[in-house]
């Protein structure tokens, strides 16, 4: 008896048909049809070679090179490449399942960190082994091209295991969904009255969003939306006042302290279901962002005031509210200068975002924001950065859109092919980008078949814009033709030492190479958009996980290089490296034409001591925003507080100076959202642990510090 010893160990009976299947299939590959005599005669050369070795065990790879040897033997060449090309597709198939095995067995102990919202109960886990398995499903049907790209680390499939399922992000259209009222699937949501339900509502717009798809989602206009539920509030208090017959000369009076205490009621309800409210089976709270700071009424400013009071409050102890992310927005003539109207909320926003990391800050006043201003359109963004208005299918603007997909390059990659050539480097650029196209028009093939029914919610309410008059068996690839296609980058810095020893930040030859990439990546996109009429975007990449992921592949093959893959992460986007001693000032002059280039997302961040006071944050901002063009603004800093008591810690201190309880919670900011800082990922934490603080917090009238 011959026995075949498998690579599992196990050792089976040696089965001369599996030979003949296999070379049939590998001559049928290449279009050759083997007669059942030829199959047969060299088998029994495989066998009479096994017969000659005198063994009683044989491997699989051992019987796999004697078949090899038998069909050189029989001159059929051909049939051996194909042979072998099938040993090699078994391979992978069989590594392929070995990684899926050891991703579920990892993910059994404890989910990744690739995304820092994500727990660690049954549902997470459950959802992460879903995820795995629908990557590797994917990768195995699309272009093996396409797929290698994305395996070797040369670009990067954002959310593969939902490639064939959902898109990415939308921003809801609140005020309009609520109007009208909407489905869930258990029957009819009527549109509110009171501004408690349409708060609430507004919470179940973003948890009835996000299941059903893989990004974020935002409220565009949320104080404006949310405005138009304060009218009625308002008269059924002063209904409810004459019921009880008040006199007459007080009933206005106390009819606003009563509608301040509903609309306290209603904010704060907001904030608690943002950090409580679980969404996708389970797992995670929704990836939540609010923009707000523009007010078009009294209502409206009301509230924006009490919103902003409310998350001040923080959570039951005081605690850190992770979510929402808040974009306030800042305007002349507004908010932003101490003779406007609203700049009493300005004042406000910075005071919260003094002690909350949040709000974040939008500059409507940069000209690619100003000009959809003047046209009547308020811009908005998300913590994900998702920001896009122009519109080649439609009328501009967000409401109703979002990032359909985002493909990212490996900028440091390409720099390290380039070898200090700067020519080669675009050479190689556009072989990429014209592979990250393929690879997203490839997506939107695929999701092209998605029915509105897949999308029960976000299609079949008509959330998405496309989606009107559609019916459940449409396929929703009106609503793909009105998002954008963003193609995204990460490591910018990095590129720059691969290409000349220095980057953005240290060096004006290289400060100029930086924007030269970054305008062709633009231009490129400009030119899809034009060539395709789908809305293509380039995209300043978030790079949550993916700044360890690609790192390492380039570890492999280039091994460490000084200031390129040095370190456990690359830097994000466009960003001057966080270890980089720089001033606020330059960052935010070297970071500014950035914005205007990336008009898929884009988010600069300023390192500044724990527990800054409103005004350093609003002299930052006034500078930012009156002497550059940049847009999207965040500043960070660590928050420390104590889990028992809620008091929040200054000074490193490693107990609580009120309570002395040493369960003591860090919060830092990654990727455009807040998190919890055990929660980071291994190359955002490492990033964290580099992150210097930004000199020259009071800018003096804007001079260098």
């Amino acid at each position: 008896m011959l026995y075949v010893v498998k690579r599992d160990g196990r050792e089976v009976e040696f089965n001369a048909e599996k030979i003949g299947n296999a070379i049939k299939s590998a001559a049928a590959e290449i279009g050759v049809n083997l007669k059942t005599s030829k199959t047969l005669d060299i088998v029994q050369k495989v066998i009479k070679y096994i017969e000659m070795s005198g063994d009683s065990r044989i491997t699989v790879e051992q019987v796999q090179n004697l078949v090899e040897k038998a069909l050189k033997d029989s001159e059929l060449n051909d049939v051996v490449l194909a042979y072998q090309n099938y040993r090699k597709e078994r391979t992978k198939v069989r590594e392929i399942k070995s990684d899926l095995m050891r991703a579920i067995s990892k993910i059994g102990v404890e989910t990744d960190r690739d995304n820092a919202n994500v727990g660690n109960n049954f549902s997470s886990k459950l959802l992460r082994i879903a995820s795995e398995s629908n990557k590797w499903h994917n990768l195995a049907s699309m272009p093996k091209h396409l797929s290698k790209g994305h395996e070797i680390g040369d670009l990067y499939y954002h959310d593969l295991d939902s490639y064939n399922l959902t898109t990415n992000c939308l921003h809801i259209p609140t005020r309009e969904i609520l109007e009208n009222g909407f489905n869930t699937g258990y029957g009819t949501i009527n549109a509110p009255r009171r501004i408690e339900t349409a708060a609430e509502l507004s919470c179940i717009l973003l948890q009835s969003t996000q299941n059903d798809m893989f990004g974020g989602q935002s409220h565009p206009d949320f104080d404006n939306d949310m405005a138009v539920f304060v009218a009625p509030t308002r008269e059924e208090i002063i209904s409810e006042l004459k019921e009880l017959e008040v006199p007459a000369e007080k009933i206005e009076e106390l009819a606003e302290k009563r509608l301040r205490k509903r609309i306290h009621q209603a904010m704060q309800g907001v904030v608690y279901n943002l950090n409580t409210m679980h969404s996708r089976a389970g797992s995670q709270v929704p990836f939540s962002s609010i923009n707000l700071g523009i007010p078009e009424s009294e209502d409206a400013a009301l509230v924006c005031e009490i919103f902003l009071l409310e998350y001040e409050k923080g959570l039951g102890k005081g605690e850190q509210p992770i979510f929402p992310n808040i974009i306030f927005r800042v305007k002349e003539g507004v908010n932003r200068e101490t003779e406007d109207p609203y700049f009493y909320l300005y004042e406000l926003a910075c005071r919260v975002a003094a002690k909350r990391m949040n709000p974040t800050f939008m500059n409507i006043d940069a000209d690619f924001n100003k000009k959809y201003y003047d046209m009547g359109i308020t811009p908005a963004t998300m913590g994900c950065r998702t920001y896009l208005m122009s519109n080649v299918n439609g009328e501009p603007g967000v409401k109703g859109r979002g990032n359909i997909a985002p493909t990212t390059i490996n900028l440091p990659r390409i720099g390290i092919q380039a070898q200090g050539n700067i020519d080669k480097f675009f050479e190689i650029f556009d072989t990429r980008l014209n592979l990250a196209k393929e690879a997203l028009m490839h997506r939107y093939g695929v999701l092209k078949n998605l029915r509105v029914k897949d999308l029960p919610f976000v299609a079949g309410q008509h959330l998405m814009k496309g989606a009107e008059g559609l019916s459940p068996d449409d396929s929703i690839e009106p609503v793909l033709k009105q998002g954008t296609w963003g193609i995204g980058f990460i490591g910018l810095a990095e590129t720059l030492v691969a290409l000349t020893g220095k980057h953005h930040g240290e060096d004006e030859e290289a400060r100029a190479l930086g924007l030269r990439i970054i305008e062709h990546l633009r231009a490129y996109c400009d030119r899809l958009t034009e060539e395709t009429k789908l809305n293509w975007s380039a995209y300043a990449t978030p790079a949550e996980g993916l700044s360890g992921k690609f790192i390492k592949q380039d570890q492999k093959v280039f091994g460490i290089i000084e200031g390129v893959t040095d370190k456990e992460y690359y830097t994000n986007s466009y960003h001057v490296p966080v270890g980089c001693a720089i001033s606020i000032k330059n960052k935010i002059e070297i970071e500014a034409p950035y914005h205007k280039l990336c008009n898929g997302g884009h988010i600069s961040y300023l390192e500044v001591d724990d527990c800054p006071s409103g005004e350093a944050i609003m002299d930052i901002l006034n500078f930012a925003y009156k002497k550059t063009n940049i847009s999207y603004l965040g500043i960070n800093f660590h928050i420390r507080y104590c889990k028992d008591c809620g008091t929040y810690l200054q000074n490193h201190e490693k107990s609580c100076t009120n309570c002395g309880s040493t369960d003591i919670q860090g919060v830092s900011r990654v990727t455009g959202y807040l998190s919890l800082d055990e929660r980071f990922g291994p190359g955002k934490y490492h990033e964290r642990q580099d992150r210097v603080t930004h000199t020259g917090t009071k800018l003096n009238h804007y001079q260098e510090c």
